[in-house]
C-alpha cells in the first residue's frame, strides 16, 4: 500500500472520519513487519487493539443477592405513609377543636359584653326606681 495513502487514512482516523473498511485497511497494514519508523507508534496502537479484542476473563464472579434490604425499605415506606396519614388525621381534629374553642371564646366575649350593657342599664333603672321610691315615700309622708 502506498505510504501517502496510509498517512491520509491515519489523519482521517485521528479526526474520527474513517469508515470501518478504512480502519480494517489500517489494521492490516500495521500487522506487517515493514512499518516506517515515524508510523511505529500507530503500529503499537493497532496491534494492541487486535490483541486486546481476543482477551477474555475466565474467573468466575460470585454475586451476592441482598433481598432483605429491599423488603425493609418497602415496609419502611408503608409505615411512613401510615404515620403520615395518622398525623394528618389527628392534626385535623386538633385544628377543628381549636377553631371551635376560638369561636366559643368569641361568642362568650359578645354575650359578656351584652350582659354588662344590660347590667349597666338595670343599675340605672334601679337607681331611677330608688329615686322614685324616695319621692313616693316623701309624698306619702306629706299627704298623711
Amino acid at each position: 500500500m502506498e505510504l501517502a495513502n496510509i498517512e491520509k487514512l491515519i489523519e482521517k482516523y485521528e479526526n474520527a472520519e474513517t469508515t470501518l473498511q478504512e480502519e480494517a485497511t489500517l489494521r492490516n497494514y500495521f500487522k506487517e513487519d515493514d512499518v516506517p519508523q515515524h508510523l511505529q507508534e500507530y503500529a503499537y496502537m493497532f496491534t494492541y487493539f487486535s490483541v486486546s479484542k481476543d482477551e477474555t476473563y475466565t474467573k468466575t464472579i460470585k454475586l451476592e443477592t441482598k433481598k432483605s434490604k429491599k423488603k425493609n425499605f418497602k415496609w419502611l415506606s408503608v409505615a411512613a405513609s401510615v404515620v403520615l396519614l395518622f398525623s394528618v388525621f389527628v392534626g385535623k381534629q386538633q385544628y377543628s377543636e381549636y377553631q371551635e374553642r376560638k369561636e366559643a371564646e368569641k361568642i362568650y366575649a359578645e354575650v359578656s359584653k351584652g350582659l354588662k350593657l344590660l347590667s349597666k342599664n338595670l343599675k340605672k333603672g334601679e337607681q331611677a326606681v330608688a329615686t322614685l321610691h324616695t319621692y313616693d315615700n316623701s309624698v306619702k309622708k306629706i299627704l298623711r
